[in-house]
């Protein structure tokens, strides 16, 4: 069994040699690197992503080491980004990664993310999502979005022809700078929960297989162990 046979040989028979191989040409950004961006980009390296391009201008504080996989103590006041690609290239050395240690804004986030063949959004900012749905509708690819707060979260699927998080959050006048979590806070294993959805999200859309939340929403809440998927349309 070759190197690359052993690494993937969990991966089948529930993917296919030519399902591997179409995830190893494959391009993911993923923008916010915290709780549910570490959680993600380390999932997509383990199952074979070929190239990743992780966006996060921010540096780990103390608060974030409760949840962040990336973070650890001797990494507190260092860059995510940096820690993200050091992270990924110790656990899969095929995988391509462009970290950029910078943050998004409107003129620079279609340069990053294009090329790409779907973004995946981990902010914890309302108005950066908008941003983002606008980006990756002129780069005419898919968004893959997430939030938590508390032990509750939320996955959907953007498309660039979809309204997207204007059916979510509503116009985009008077929004919030950031949603509920900024009272609930955020637990680990609820931000481990949602990247885990968003990663399976991911691989659906590259492989074209399975359903996507396209113009739905499923909403997880684990105090009552309750899941449903919501209509947007």
């Amino acid at each position: 069994m070759s190197e690359n046979s052993e690494r993937y040989a969990r991966n089948f028979d529930t993917l296919t040699w030519l399902e591997q191989d179409r995830l190893a040409s494959a391009k993911v950004s993923v923008l916010g690197l915290g709780g549910l961006g570490g959680g993600v980009c380390e999932m997509l390296a383990r199952i074979g992503v070929g190239h990743l391009t992780l966006i996060d201008g921010d540096v780990f504080e103390a608060s974030n080491l409760n949840r962040q996989l990336l973070c650890t103590e001797a990494l507190v006041g260092t860059s995510k980004a940096k820690a993200a690609e050091e992270r990924i290239r110790a656990v899969n050395s095929l995988v391509q990664v462009t970290p950029v240690a910078v943050y998004a804004d409107k003129a620079t986030l279609f340069d990053m993310i294009t090329g790409s063949d779907l973004v995946v959004d981990c902010l914890d900012s309302i108005h950066g999502r908008f941003m983002l749905q606008d980006a990756a509708r002129k780069a005419q690819i898919p968004v893959v979005g997430g939030a938590i707060a508390g032990v509750s979260g939320q996955v959907t699927v953007i498309f660039p022809e979809d309204k997207g998080y204007e059916l979510i959050y509503g116009k985009r006048d008077h929004l919030p700078a950031r949603g509920v979590e900024s009272h609930t806070g955020n637990i680990s294993y609820c931000a481990l929960m949602v990247a885990a959805v968003q990663a399976s999200e991911c691989i659906k859309l590259l492989l074209g297989r399975g359903d996507v939340l396209q113009n739905k929403m499923l909403i997880m809440e684990l105090w009552s162990n309750s899941f449903e998927i919501m209509d947007l349309v």
